[in-house]
């Protein structure tokens, strides 16, 4: 060690107490310590508010082709729309053309946000709407539902998909291939019985013939 850096070295040993010191004769730039308020982050930015949602009257959209209640419902405002096959059967409207409303979720008339959910129940143009709407029933504190009336098809859909499910013919001794035209004549088990894991029989008509 050189005499200079050696009497530097004493100097900061003596002077310890009042000020810091770099023996090498070079100084370190302090780190900033810039403190951040409480509860705000350095890259946070002001929330921006939501803007309110408007409000309209519902348009009475039964009786009206399914493609033209959804286009009316989006002319004021309303874009979250849903159908559903009121039949009973579980079919899906691939073509809107092809159906028809028979019921809206939100009675024609009642002031509701724009954002509000739309549902119509629907059947296909040449078939007449049902007296009640034929949505799809859920089980309900792990109890049976009541499937009779309704299609094979819903019923397997309604069910957990880990079911044991056996369809037979009540009228003749055909196969049930396309389930959204078969209906429910009979179930095992009976409505309102405990689900646990058992297999499931129903016995089906298609949807024009009698039990």
């Amino acid at each position: 060690m050189n005499s200079r850096t050696l009497t530097a070295a004493l100097a900061c040993i003596a002077a310890t107490a009042l000020v810091g010191c770099d023996p090498t004769g070079t100084d370190a730039k302090p780190e900033s310590s810039a403190a951040t308020p409480a509860g705000e982050s350095p890259t946070s930015a002001p929330v921006k508010e939501k803007e309110p949602v408007e409000s309209k009257a519902v348009p009475d959209f039964v009786g009206m082709g399914l493609q033209s209640a959804q286009d009316a419902a989006q002319k004021e405002g309303f874009y979250s729309l849903r159908s559903h096959d009121s039949a009973g059967r579980g079919r899906m409207q691939a073509f809107d053309r092809n159906w028809k409303v028979c019921s809206q979720n939100m009675a024609a008339g009642k002031v509701i946000p724009t954002d509000t959910v739309l549902d119509f129940g629907t059947v296909k143009l040449e078939e007449e709407c049902p007296a009640g709407d034929g949505n799809d029933p859920e089980v309900v504190g792990g109890k049976m539902p009541n499937f009779v009336g309704k299609s094979v098809k819903v019923a397997r859909k309604t069910l957990d998909s880990s079911t044991s499910i056996t369809v037979k013919d009540a009228a003749q001794d055909r196969k049930v291939l396309m389930e959204s035209n078969w209906r429910v004549c009979t179930q095992s088990p009976s409505p309102g019985a405990a689900l646990n894991g058992q297999p499931v029989e129903f016995t089906a008509v298609k949807f024009e013939e009698s039990c």
